[in-house]
């Protein structure tokens, strides 16, 4: 080992001492770490000493811990019985999702969809029964009752599948499943033509549940002088994706205002709570690839929303964000409530087929109608054209390129002949800079190199607006490939998701900036990159004149490096793709454009008289008056 490799590794070592030295806790964070445990352990101790106290009661304190167990709270009036009983689970399955429903509450309170797994190849669940809440707060008598402590009752509306606790529905077909909470009289005798009615629809290939909620016989029972119920829907979401900052940075709430096509939402980089006032159309808990929608069939009249980052104790392990939503529901003696939920994947087809607005849940960049349009009536429809010979997503996304190089090759060619044109004159325009070299003499300067250029026939503004026009479709790739769910989990090469990052190492450390792991494709586009600004450097000919500029356009790629580490594998694939085209174009023009004659053209412009524009008078003058006054 010689001299300069024991000196780089002593390097190394001393920067990792440095960075595990800058990171250690302080003797106070220590301290505060030390009161924490010594609390946690003192709680604990109290919750075993209680436990040990309530073991030595009576059989009435054992009766009344297995009441809260049960979590039976005491309902009077209408209801009283329904406050008491046993849960049980019914399944709901069709092709695409299985639905778990509960007699407690008779609730959704598990959706799994089929064809999707997680991350670590789990099967994928939107919600759990002890991460989600959907109770309807019930005005009886003079009391408040919930329907999340009433236990409901099963009503099969195919008398074929009667009794039956899983159904399930394929193709076309439909099937209807109710839960019913009857209503006792005065003399405590169920009355079967008195009940409150969740109704379910699901049809064989549809991730849209109908939700229908019935009032029947309710007059003289729920209060006559409601216009409105409260509905309390919350969610513990959790985490389906391997990079879970990515993912909580695409978790936020989308609501669509009524009779209009604005959709709004929660910036997802921030916790927020916020009261609706407005009437709204639906309302939905979105994730990166997924979401759980609830569509009014009219509208909401208003809702209170909010949106916060999950603790690891809300859900061990899986701690995504927290939705909350507290909507009131339009409400008439006699008349039913009719919603729909959405359960599924936030894909651009499925939603458009609704027309209920629920595709820009999907970030193409509405804000700008050129950035979707070139999503919407572009990307999407030749993504969807070549999926459709089932290849491999690798080799779509190269189709994909090659396809937009050649509708911008006269673009790449007019900004390559710009850059010809402007390296070729560069000595010419050197020699200007020495003859007025001083500040005074900057539109003298300024008239010469426009005279040089007008006589050239270049135009040093030619080579940026073909770059400006390839702007918004770089931007319109940015959006795209990261919120595509196709490319969820689809493998190429060494990457084994597309929509996530491409780890081929995993550090012991953490980076600023950059992270524990290092992507490949993103450090190859960087590479890549940084060897694209250095032959454009170069072909455009470009002085010293503005040294803090260059260093800027290098340091660029290297920032990209850390921001595109974490970040979807197929988009940084895609930009190192596009830049070894980019290579490849460059290659083909220089072998086949003769630099010698391009030249001899300029100088038979050079010798033709020319018309000065407005502009080039005005500089004149204004050359001219400044040249009086001094």
């Amino acid at each position: 080992m010689d001299k300069k490799s024991i000196i780089g590794l002593v390097l190394i070592f001393l920067l990792m001492m440095g960075y595990s030295l800058w990171n250690r806790p302080s003797e106070k964070q220590l301290q505060a770490q030390r009161h924490k445990n010594d609390s946690i352990a003192a709680v604990q101790g109290q919750l075993a000493a209680a436990a040990k106290t309530n073991q030595l009661k009576g059989s009435v304190a054992a009766d009344s811990v297995k009441k809260d167990s049960l979590n039976q709270k005491t309902v009077t009036g209408a209801f009283a019985k329904s406050s008491r009983g046993e849960n049980k689970v019914y399944t709901l399955e069709n092709d695409v999702v299985k639905l778990q429903i509960d007699t407690k509450g008779g609730r959704i309170a598990q959706a799994d969809l089929k064809k999707y797994l997680t991350y670590d190849k789990l099967p994928l669940t939107l919600f759990t029964r002890d991460s989600s809440e959907f109770n309807i707060s019930l005005p009886s008598g003079n009391q408040i009752v919930n329907t999340a402590d009433l236990y409901f009752e099963p009503f099969w509306y195919n008398q074929t599948q009667k009794g039956q606790d899983k159904l399930k529905v394929t193709g076309k077909d439909s099937l209807k499943f109710g839960m019913r909470v009857y209503a006792r009289g005065a003399d405590s005798v169920v009355n079967r033509s008195s009940y409150i009615e969740y109704l379910y629809t699901l049809t064989g290939n549809e991730y849209m549940v109908g939700v229908k909620i019935n009032f029947v016989g309710m007059k003289g029972v729920l209060a006559d002088n409601v216009n409105y119920l409260n509905l309390d829907w919350k969610s513990r979401l959790r985490q389906q994706e391997k990079s879970l900052s990515t993912e909580q940075n695409n978790t936020t709430i989308y609501y669509k205002y009524y009779q209009t096509t604005d959709v709004d939402y929660f910036n997802e980089q921030k916790d927020k709570k916020d009261a609706i006032k407005t009437k709204l159309n639906w309302i939905s808990f979105k994730q990166q690839f997924f979401c759980t929608s609830l569509i009014a069939k009219d509208y909401f009249i208003n809702a209170d929303l909010a949106c916060t980052k999950s603790t690891k104790v809300e859900t061990p392990g899986r701690a995504l964000k927290h939705m909350e939503a507290s909507i009131a529901l339009p409400y008439e003696q006699g008349k039913s409530i009719d919603m729909k939920m959405y359960l599924g994947p936030n894909k651009y087809k499925e939603f458009r087929k609704y027309k209920l607005q629920l595709e820009k849940q999907i970030p193409l960049g509405w804000s700008f109608f050129l950035l979707s349009w070139i999503n919407r009536f572009a990307v999407i429809p030749v993504f969807d054209w070549l999926s459709g010979f089932d290849l491999n997503y690798g080799i779509i996304i190269l189709l994909l390129t090659i396809g937009l190089k050649i509708v911008l090759f006269p673009i790449a060619y007019k900004t390559y002949m710009s850059s010809a044109k402007m390296r070729i004159l560069k000595p010419e325009i050197d020699e200007i800079t020495k003859k007025f070299p001083k500040k005074e003499d900057a539109l003298k300067k300024q008239q010469a190199t426009m005279t040089l250029y007008k006589k050239a026939g270049a135009n040093p503004m030619s080579g940026c607006l073909p770059m400006l026009l390839q702007l918004p479709i770089l931007i319109a790739f940015f959006r795209f490939f990261p919120a595509s769910i196709e490319l969820r989990q689809h493998s190429f090469l060494w990457a084994s998701d597309l929509s996530s990052y491409d780890s081929i190492m995993n550090l012991p450390f953490t980076i600023p900036f950059y992270g524990d792991h290092v992507s490949l494709f993103c450090l190859l586009m960087t590479i890549s990159t940084i060897i694209y600004t250095k032959l454009n450097n170069d072909m455009m000919g470009q002085s010293n004149q503005m040294p803090g500029m260059k260093t800027m356009m290098y340091l660029m790629p290297v920032m990209f490096l850390g921001f595109f580490n974490n970040y979807s594998s197929g988009l940084s694939y895609y930009y190192l793709l596009a830049n070894l085209f980019t290579f490849a174009q460059m290659w083909g023009f220089r072998k086949f454009i003769d630099e010698d004659k391009l030249h001899q053209r300029i100088r038979e412009n050079q010798k033709k008289p020319v018309v000065k524009s407005a502009f080039q008078k005005r500089l004149e003058e204004m050359s001219k008056a400044q040249s009086a006054r001094r």
